[in-house]
C-alpha cells in the first residue's frame, strides 16, 4: 500500500493532502466571470446560459440542451417529461449515487432495482430483460408490473464513473416494453458508446456539474434531448412555468426554480472549452494506473468497457474482498491520499428497503470491492 501512496505523490508532485478529485481552472473562468459580473446579469437571465446550452449541445451531439441548477433537478424534470407520475415505477440500478433515487422519489414514484454488469458497473440489459419477462406484461401499450399492478413508466441507467453501460441494448429492451429511457449521465461527459455520446441514446439525458465533476460550475446540471417539444417544456418548467411577458407574472402550471444562473454558466462555459484537455489528461493517468496495478497482487484497475470510450472521471480499482478494501481505505486516507469506496446499495438504505429488486449479486460484489483512487487532472 505504501508503494501506491508513493506513486500517487510522485504523479501529483506533492506529499501534502491529495483529494480524490479537485477542479482545475486553467482557462477563461475569471474572464467570463468578470464579464458576467460587469453585465449585472448574474441570475438565470443572461447570455452565458444561452451560450453554454448551445456549446453543450454541440459537444454531446444533441439538438437541445437546457441548463439547470444541478444534476438532480435535471433528472427530476426529465422524469416529469417522461410522464412519470406518483405511484408509477421506475427501473434503475441499486449501485448508484443517491441522487438517482431521490429524483424518482420527488415525483412520488418508486424505484425498482435490477442488477449491474461487472464489466461496466452499470445497469445490466440482461437483468433488465429477465425482470421484465418474469414480472411484467403489456396492457394497452403500458408496461404493468404484475406483482405491484403499477405502471413501469421509465428506466434510468447510470454510467458509473464515466464508463458507459450497454445503453444500446438497454434501449432495445425499453423500446420493446414501451418504457421511456432516461439516461443518468451525471458522471460521463466526454464518454462514448459505439462512437455515440452517452446521454443521447434515450429520449432524455442528464448531466451534472457538481464541484467534483470533470467540468464544474460549483453546481449545475443539464438536460439533453432531440425532441423540440420536450426541450421547450423543460425550459418552461425549470423557469417556474412562467409565460414570457415583459412585465406580467402569469404561471400556467406548477413549475420549478431550476434554471441555471448566468454566473454559473459563465464559469461552466470556460470549463467546457478545456474538456478535451481534461479527458486526454485523465486517460493518460488511467494508463499509468493500469501499468502500476498490473504488478500489484489482489488489485485490478478498472478499464473502459468494450465498445466504449471513457472519460475516466473517477479512476477505480477492484480488490479481492471487503477486508482488503477496508485496509486499503484506512491506510491511504491516513497517509493523506484520499480514497473512497463505491456507494452503499440503494436497496439497503432505509428509504428503499421495501422496493422490488432482482438478484443483485453483481451489485453486491462490486459494492464490497470497488475503491476510487486519486483522479484529479494532473498539472
Amino acid at each position: 500500500m505504501q508503494p501506491f501512496v508513493d506513486f500517487v505523490q510522485k504523479i501529483y508532485k506533492t506529499k501534502s493532502f491529495i483529494p480524490l478529485h479537485e477542479p482545475r481552472f486553467i482557462g477563461n473562468e475569471k474572464k467570463y466571470l468578470n464579464d458576467c459580473i460587469d453585465s449585472t446579469f448574474v441570475s438565470s437571465v443572461g447570455e452565458y446560459v444561452n451560450r453554454f446550452e448551445e456549446e453543450f449541445s454541440k459537444t454531446v451531439g444533441s439538438k437541445y440542451a437546457i441548463a439547470t441548477v444541478n444534476g438532480t433537478s435535471a433528472l427530476h424534470i426529465s422524469l416529469i417529461l417522461a410522464d412519470v407520475q406518483a405511484e408509477d415505477e421506475v427501473i434503475t440500478q441499486a449501485l448508484t449515487f443517491i441522487a438517482t433515487c431521490n429524483a424518482i422519489s420527488y415525483i412520488g414514484a418508486k424505484p425498482v432495482f435490477v442488477d449491474v454488469d461487472l464489466d461496466t458497473m452499470g445497469l445490466s440489459p440482461k437483468s433488465l430483460s429477465e425482470f421484465l419477462d418474469e414480472n411484467c406484461m403489456l396492457v394497452n401499450n403500458q408496461c404493468i408490473n404484475k406483482k405491484s399492478q403499477k405502471i413501469i413508466k421509465a428506466c434510468v441507467p447510470m454510467h458509473t464513473f464515466g464508463h458507459s453501460c450497454k445503453v444500446e441494448k438497454i434501449k432495445e429492451v425499453c423500446d420493446a416494453w414501451n418504457i421511456v429511457l432516461v439516461e443518468d449521465s451525471a458522471e460521463s461527459l466526454g464518454s462514448y458508446y459505439r462512437e455515440k455520446h452517452t446521454g443521447t441514446f434515450g429520449r432524455l439525458g442528464t448531466f451534472s456539474f457538481n464541484g467534483n465533476k470533470i467540468i464544474t460550475s460549483g453546481g449545475g446540471g443539464v438536460i439533453v434531448t432531440d425532441d423540440e417539444s420536450l426541450a421547450k417544456k423543460a425550459k418552461h418548467l425549470t423557469t417556474t412555468a412562467k409565460i414570457p411577458h415583459k412585465w406580467e407574472f402569469v404561471h400556467d402550471e406548477i413549475g420549478f426554480n431550476y434554471r441555471m444562473p448566468n454566473l454559473n454558466a459563465a464559469l461552466l462555459l470556460a470549463q467546457l472549452e478545456n474538456l478535451n484537455k481534461f479527458i486526454d489528461n485523465k486517460r493518460a493517468l488511467a494508463s499509468k494506473y493500469e501499468t502500476f496495478f498490473s504488478e500489484v497482487d489482489g488489485m485490478k484497475f478498472i478499464k473502459e468497457p468494450e465498445a466504449s470510450q471513457s472519460n475516466y472521471w473517477l479512476q477505480a480499482v477492484l480488490v479481492n474482498d471487503i477486508k482488503k478494501r477496508d485496509e486499503f481505505l484506512e491506510f491511504t486516507n491516513s497517509k493523506g491520499v484520499m480514497t473512497r469506496p463505491i456507494w452503499k446499495l440503494m436497496s439497503e438504505l432505509e428509504m428503499f428497503k421495501g422496493c422490488m429488486t432482482t438478484d443483485l449479486k453483481n451489485s453486491k460484489y462490486l459494492e464490497e470491492r470497488i475503491i476510487n483512487i486519486s483522479s484529479s487532472v494532473v498539472v
